[in-house]
């Protein structure tokens, strides 16, 4: 619900700081005075287009801030969640427009669009007025309306689930017998391809391995010239090899470590290093003795990798991923192999979802036409209630034509009224009266309200066109909503501002040229006076003054 409202420098509105709470809350004051301006206020937080006419006359930029909390409100939270927008249960909107016509909009201090404030704002607040845009006429709406009050939450879940399911196999299935005029032509393809491969065999690391090989035998008689020298220089010279060279140098130095200790480990290492050019020398030999010029081998070995490269070139890829293309290959052409099979497979899932789909999409039609009827005599009923004697309330349910599945169903919904003896039934957005569509809108809340879970729900001007005794059930219509939302009634008449829980009140002044209208609530005692003034105009009587005492005593009990 909402907790806090702060408006600054917008219209006539220099700054307004309003706490709200549960139930339902009146706002009145004298006409001109703005009492439409607090609705506005939220319409511009919550989305609706703005320019920089909404800005006071000596404000650079208008602001609206809302405090919501959402503690009870799972679908918001989870939308929050979804767009990394929430912090621990609250919720801060807020809404900037500048003078030079740009306008933010802020979801918890973060930079949001106003499509995220439209969606977050549906789920928060629903404003019925004259002229604001109502959730109540848009055909979703209606439908989920419906829907609820015949308690088809769950159904419509499995049905959207087996409509998902459906949609997203008959797209493949599409897909599938789309290719499949190329489906003979990639065939032939991929078989010479995969042949192709085949007939190279080539083996695991074998690209590396060959390119070693290569570079060896390509360059056999430099590194046979190399180690011939180093062999010399290592052992096989006559005078001062390496070896030898090591071997006298630590006998030297083994004679004169007798005389000083600190020799020895010198010794050591340099008997080490006579042992290690040893194994060195061995090694080479080794080395020596293997390497074979062999130019035939080495031509095998240039056709041999020039056979791969240039199949590599062909599959564009590089050398190394020769084998894992070719897998790749495999495997598509085992899944176009088995397409037939594919396709009755999946013609076989589609009509088994399709006779699943269409016996709960008939099932959900049945309860909603049962749900409809009970609906539309409630509503009527309610209707008559609220000063529309002669109105007629329908829900109106067809089969989409052309006939088609969707993720709700396979019908339209409609809901429709005739307000006066002589018309047509006429879908609810076009009703003329402003104040014949708030008292239907409240109506249909009315006998929704024990599913509605939109938590906030704002009149503008419900009363308008209505007096006395239908302005009192009005007044107690929204009493009782107020008992499971939070209500919040921009009215005119004293029957309905009595039975408000908490009463708001709307003063225009002028001083120094400029025009201010300040929003403020009531205690009991200038509550007493505000009822009684909007049923004696601007002279407050004591008569005037023990009536609306009655009026406010009547409501509370």
């Amino acid at each position: 619900m909402l907790t806090s409202i702060e408006i600054r420098h917008f219209a006539i509105v220099e700054h307004a700081t309003l706490s709200l709470e549960r139930g339902m809350t009146a706002l009145t004051g004298e006409t001109g005075a703005g009492k439409s301006i607090l609705v506005d206020a939220l319409g511009l937080a919550l989305g609706d287009r703005a320019d920089s006419n909404v800005i006071r006359q000596d404000a650079d930029r208008a602001e609206i801030s809302l405090t919501v909390e959402i503690n009870k409100l799972p679908a918001a939270q989870a939308w929050l969640q979804q767009h990394d927008l929430d912090d621990d249960g609250l919720c801060i909107i807020r809404r900037v427009i500048t003078r030079e016509g740009r306008s933010r909009g802020y979801i918890n201090g973060r930079a949001s669009t106003m499509q995220s404030l439209k969606e977050l704002g549906e789920m928060l607040v629903d404003i019925h007025g004259q002229h604001a845009h109502q959730s109540l006429l848009q055909r979703d709406i209606q439908r989920t309306l419906l829907d609820e009050h015949a308690g088809l939450v769950e159904q419509l879940s499995s049905l959207a689930s087996l409509f998902t399911q459906w949609k997203d196999k008959t797209e493949r299935l599409q897909r599938l017998r789309s290719d499949s005029s190329d489906r003979l032509q990639r065939l032939d393809m991929l078989r010479y391809q995969v042949k192709e491969l085949s007939e190279l065999d080539l083996q695991e690391n074998e690209w590396d391995t060959l390119n070693n090989e290569h570079n060896r035998l390509a360059h056999a008689s430099e590194l046979k010239q190399s180690t011939e020298q180093a062999l010399t220089l290592l052992y096989e010279m006559d005078q001062g090899s390496v070896q030898q060279r090591l071997e006298t140098l630590a006998g030297d130095l083994s004679r004169h470590s007798a005389m000083d200790a600190d020799l020895k480990p010198v010794v050591s290492l340099l008997n080490d290093a006579a042992i290690q050019v040893n194994e060195a020398v061995n090694e080479l030999r080794h080395y020596h003795d293997r390497l074979d010029m062999d130019p035939a081998r080495l031509q095998w070995l240039d056709q041999r990798l020039g056979a791969i490269h240039e199949l590599a070139r062909k599959h564009h890829c590089e050398p190394g991923q020769l084998l894992q293309r070719q897998q790749e290959l495999i495997t598509e052409l085992d899944e176009i192999d088995q397409g037939d099979a594919a396709l009755e497979q999946l013609e076989s899932e589609i009509s088994e979802l399709e006779k699943a789909y269409d016996q709960l999409a008939q099932e959900i039609g049945q309860r909603r036409r049962k749900a409809a009827r009970s609906f539309s005599k409630a509503v009527t009923a309610e209707l008559r209630q609220l000063g529309m004697p002669e109105a007629q309330f329908d829900i109106a349910i067809d089969d989409l034509d052309p006939p088609q599945r969707t993720a709700h169903g396979t019908q339209t919904i409609e809901f429709r009224v005739c307000a006066n003896p002589g018309q047509t039934l006429q879908a609810i957005s076009r009703v003329a009266s402003g104040g014949e569509l708030s008292r239907i809108s409240l109506a249909i809340q009315v006998i929704a309200a024990d599913n509605t879970h939109i938590p906030t729900l704002i009149y503008d001007e419900v009363d308008s066109g209505i007096g006395g005794a239908i302005a009192e059930v009005v007044g107690r219509r929204l009493r009782s909503l107020g008992k499971s939302h939070q209500v919040l009634c921009v009215t005119h008449l004293p029957q309905v501002a009595s039975m408000a829980h908490q009463h708001l009140q709307v003063s225009k002044s002028s001083k120094d040229k400029q025009t201010r209208t300040r929003i403020h609530p009531l205690d009991h005692d200038h509550r007493i006076d505000e009822i009684a003034r909007m049923l004696g105009g601007m002279e407050i009587t004591a008569q005037s003054r023990a009536h609306a005492r009655e009026m406010i005593a009547l409501a509370e009990a």
